[in-house]
């Protein structure tokens, strides 16, 4: 996968068993692939000004390189690809409208025919179909992942947007809840970008951030959003704090003097303040976690995670590396996952999350060849008179 902030191709190679909630997953082998400058500049220009054309053209382009990622993760693991059952694949999100429609693209016929494995893709219109947002998707992964019998937890992730899913201790899946609670990484990584010509793509461990001054005035007129008052279900992208609202905010930095420290230390700020008013508007109220286990790229920035605990006091704040899973591959490792239960004819959305009608098989399956999994896959659902290819 890709996410918001295109800085590349997220490949994950996993191992899974089992059926259903009770799986056994194991990370693998694990790899980035960035994105060159030439073409994140070409998907950014695509979730806001490209013609049918160019969104096409990208499409395919972005197919061979995910597919690329694929073949390359394989010869690192010194895995032969026709021992991998099957490719779950996000894609690069262009644009996403909430129950009004989503578009993500790397093109799952050319990662099928370029790898020669059955790939699952495309997994957010089923949820929009039947009503929902279509997003966030992870907090069924995190319930498999995480559910414990004794803590009540949170789990947070912090990437280009933040969301977050909330897991009740010994409860059912139809019992966890989340949302996104608004920018994660997109508005600092923006400004960065910004300020450096494209030089740089993020604020290292927040160390410019850490020699700003936050500009209270301005974050409180931020917090002012229409995003952060919404109730849950609710779904943030590059429509509510992309390319527009970054200008807004560089303009009325200006208006305050900020030096360009002052503004990514307001914009850190901003990322914290939301997600721990979220917690207080719509989590707290019924629900304290013993414990919020956070992941992304931006648990990497210290300026950003010591002003979450200091938002958050009195929680238990861990990271997905310290409960011994990458927080780099969580999300590729998701839709390995839900590729999975796709495969097996399992709903994954969360109705109760995405505002979803009913729970839904999710994603798209484009065939290679048939493999031996393929057919033992089809023979299983079949006995339980339900194809995985419905």
């Amino acid at each position: 996968m890709s996410g918001t902030s295109a800085d590349g191709i997220d490949a994950a190679l996993v191992s899974i068993q089992g059926h259903r909630e009770d799986l056994q997953i194991k990370l693998k082998s694990f790899a980035t692939f960035p994105y060159s400058p030439a073409m994140r500049k070409r998907i950014f220009a695509a979730t806001h000004q490209a013609r049918a054309a160019a969104i096409c053209r990208l499409n395919f382009e972005l197919g061979e390189l995910f597919a690329e990622a694929v073949l390359k993760l394989c010869r690192r693991a010194r895995i032969l690809p026709e021992k991998v059952a099957f490719i779950g694949s996000h894609g690069q999100t262009i644009c996403h409208l909430g129950t009004k429609g989503t578009l993500q693209i790397a093109e799952p016929a050319v990662i099928a025919a370029r790898t020669g494995i059955m790939t699952v893709a495309d997994f957010r219109p089923q949820d929009i179909a039947v009503g929902g947002e279509g997003a966030p998707l992870t907090p069924y992964f995190n319930y498999l992942l995480f559910r414990d019998t004794h803590l009540n937890l949170a789990v947070h992730n912090l990437g280009g947007i933040s969301n977050m899913t909330v897991i009740p201790r010994g409860r059912r899946p139809q019992e966890v809840y989340g949302f996104d609670t608004g920018p994660g990484n997109m508005i600092i990584d923006g400004l960065v970008r910004h300020f450096t010509k494209g030089q740089k793509l993020f604020d290292p461990a927040g160390q410019i951030a850490a020699r700003g001054v936050i500009c209270l005035p301005l974050l409180t007129r931020l917090l002012q959003h229409p995003f952060f008052r919404k109730s849950p279900p609710k779904t943030a992208g590059r429509e509510q704090f992309g390319d527009l609202y970054l200008r807004e905010f560089r303009h009325e930095a200006r208006r305050f003097r900020l030096r360009e420290q002052d503004m990514l230390a307001t914009a850190t700020a901003l990322t914290a303040a939301s997600l721990a008013a979220s917690y207080r508007k719509f989590v707290f109220p019924k629900f304290i976690p013993d414990e919020i286990v956070f992941g992304g790229g931006g648990i990497r920035n210290r300026t950003l995670m010591r002003m979450i605990s200091q938002e958050l006091l009195g929680i238990k704040i861990v990271t997905c590396d310290e409960r011994g899973i990458s927080a780099d591959a969580a999300e590729a490792v998701c839709f390995a996952v839900l590729g999975y239960q796709t495969l097996h004819g399992i709903p994954s959305n969360l109705p109760q999350v995405t505002g979803a009608k009913q729970a839904v098989v999710l994603g798209k399956i484009v065939p290679s060849y048939i493999s031996e999994y393929a057919l033992n896959i089809s023979a299983k659902t079949k006995a339980r008179k339900r194809s995985p290819f419905l």
